[in-house]
C-alpha cells in the first residue's frame, strides 16, 4: 500500500508550482444535469466503437473535441454519455469492480472520493498514461492529484478555483460598488443585497456536492493562512477538525444562514435552482467551483452579466487565502476491451491545442500554456493570490473516500438544525481516521 504522505502535495510545492501557472482549481464538484449522449465517428466493421462516461461538466469540451477527433481518426467511433455525479460515483465504480466500465470515465484528482484517481488506481482499475508526452510537463505540485507511486493515471486539462459566482446588475441595484475583499465586507454587501429585495446567497444544498463549497471557500482563509502543514499534521494525527480553524469556517457558514442570507428552504434547492436565481438576479451570488461558471451563463440574460470574486474568510485582506485544485478528468479502464485505442484518445487530449480548448469551455487554466493559451476574465481577480496563497481543494488531500459524504451530510444537518458544529466535526474527524 502507498504511503498517503507520498501522495499528497506539500505547500511549498505547490507555491511554487502555483507562481508558474498563475492560478489553480479542480472541481470535485459537478453539474446534476440530465445524461446527455454525444458520438463521433463513422462506425464499421473495421474500426473501434468506444464509450465514455462522464459528469456534465464536461459534455462542452467533450463535444468539441469529439469532432476534431472524428476528423483525426474516423475509424474510431467514440458515444460519450453524462450523468448527474452521484449516479456516476455508484454506476462507474461499481461496474469497475465487476470488470465491465466504459472504456473511458471520469476520475476526480487525487484522494478523497470512490471515484478519485488514488482511489481506483490503488484497486488496479486505471490504465497507466505515463508514456504519453503530456505527463511529462505536469506542474510538480500537481503530480499528487495526477499520480500513483510515479505513474500518471488520470488526464486532466488544468485548474479552477472556487469563489463567488455573482451578478453584476443585482450588486449594482443594491448599490455594491465593488466586491468585497474582508469578511466584515462581505457580511455588509449581503446585508445590502438583503435590504434591497435579493437573496444575498443562492444555496443548492439539496444537491450534496454544493454543500462543501462555502466551507472550502472559507477553509484556505481559517485553517491553512494560520498553519499552512494542517494537512501534514492531521495526516500525522498532531491535529484534527475540531482542533482547527474548521470549527470558525462552519460557524461562518451558520452565521450567514442566522443573518437570513441565504434563500428559503437550502435543503429542499438544487444546483439548477442556485443557477436560475443567480443568472436571473434574484439572487445575488452563489458560492461556487469557476468550472460550472459557464452553466451561470447560458441561463443569464447576458454573459456578461457574471463574474467572480474570492470569498474573504478573514477581517485582514492579507490573511485571505482561497481554495483551488486540478478539475476533473478521465482515465481508461484498465480492464477494458480496447485498452490502447481509449489511451489514445487521452493521448489526443494531452495535445496543446485540446488541453487550450477544454480548459477555455469550463473556464479553468490551463496546465501548460502557450501563446495561444487564455485565462477567463472571471477568474482574473484570484490572480494575486496565487503565488503563496492558495491551497489545493480538501478532499484532495483527505486520506480516503469516506470523509467527503460525512462532510456533505453534516452541512446539511446544520443548515436543518438538527446537528450542532461540535457533533459535525466529531463525525468528520471519525471519518477521517477509518
Amino acid at each position: 500500500m502507498t504511503d498517503l504522505r507520498d501522495a499528497r502535495v506539500s505547500r511549498a510545492q505547490f507555491f511554487r508550482m502555483m507562481g508558474g501557472l498563475a492560478v489553480a482549481a479542480a472541481a470535485t464538484a459537478c453539474s446534476t444535469k440530465p445524461e446527455t449522449t454525444a458520438t463521433t465517428g463513422g462506425g464499421s466493421a473495421a474500426g473501434v466503437d468506444l464509450k465514455f462516461l462522464g459528469v456534465a461538466d464536461q459534455k462542452a469540451p467533450m463535444d468539441e473535441l469529439l469532432a476534431a477527433y472524428k476528423k483525426a481518426k474516423p475509424e474510431v467511433r467514440l458515444t460519450a454519455s453524462f450523468a448527474p455525479t452521484d449516479q456516476v460515483q455508484t454506476s462507474v465504480r461499481t461496474q469497475l469492480g465487476a470488470g465491465n466500465a466504459p472504456d473511458l470515465h471520469v476520475v476526480y484528482p487525487g484522494n478523497g472520493s470512490a471515484m478519485s484517481m488514488t482511489q481506483i488506481a490503488k484497486a488496479g482499475l486505471l490504465a497507466d498514461l505515463s508514456a504519453q508526452p503530456w505527463t511529462q510537463s505536469i506542474p510538480t505540485g500537481f503530480k499528487p492529484a495526477f499520480q500513483l507511486d510515479g505513474k500518471t493515471y488520470i488526464y486532466s486539462a488544468g485548474s479552477s478555483v472556487i469563489g463567488a459566482v455573482y451578478n453584476k446588475k443585482a450588486f449594482e441595484k443594491a448599490g455594491v460598488d465593488a466586491p468585497p475583499t474582508t469578511w466584515t465586507e462581505f457580511l455588509a454587501v449581503c446585508d445590502k443585497l438583503k435590504k434591497a429585495g435579493i437573496t444575498p446567497i443562492a444555496l443548492g444544498a439539496q444537491t450534496p456536492w454544493v454543500t462543501q463549497l462555502i466551507t472550502y471557500a472559507l477553509v484556505p482563509s481559517t485553517v491553512y493562512a494560520k498553519d499552512p502543514t494542517f494537512d501534514d499534521k492531521q495526516l500525522a494525527g498532531q491535529t484534527s477538525f475540531a482542533q482547527s480553524g474548521w470549527r470558525q469556517a462552519m460557524e461562518m457558514y451558520l452565521e450567514l444562514q442566522k443573518r437570513g442570507f441565504f434563500n428559503d428552504k437550502p435543503n429542499g434547492t438544487t444546483f439548477e435552482q442556485q443557477i436560475s436565481m443567480v443568472a436571473t438576479g434574484k439572487a445575488g451570488m452563489a458560492v461556487q467551483v469557476s468550472a460550472v461558471l459557464p452553466d451561470f451563463r447560458k441561463a443569464a440574460s447576458s454573459p456578461d452579466d457574471l463574474s467572480m470574486f474570492p470569498v474573504p474568510g478573514a477581517d485582514d485582506a492579507n490573511q485571505v487565502w482561497i481554495p483551488a485544485g486540478v478539475v476533473v478528468g478521465l482515465g481508461a479502464s484498465a480492464k477494458g476491451q480496447h485498452v490502447e485505442e481509449a489511451k489514445a484518445f487521452i493521448d489526443f487530449l494531452g495535445k496543446q491545442e485540446s488541453i487550450n480548448a477544454w480548459a477555455k469551455a469550463i473556464a479553468a487554466i490551463p496546465l501548460t500554456q502557450d501563446s495561444s493559451s487564455t485565462i477567463d476574465p472571471a477568474v482574473q481577480s484570484f490572480l494575486p493570490f496565487t503565488k503563496d496563497r492558495a491551497v489545493p481543494f480538501m478532499d484532495q488531500r483527505w486520506p480516503n473516500a469516506e470523509v467527503q459524504p460525512v462532510h456533505f451530510a453534516v452541512i446539511q444537518e446544520l443548515l436543518a438544525g438538527k446537528s450542532t458544529v461540535d457533533e459535525a466535526l466529531k463525525k468528520m474527524d471519525e471519518a477521517y481516521k477509518k
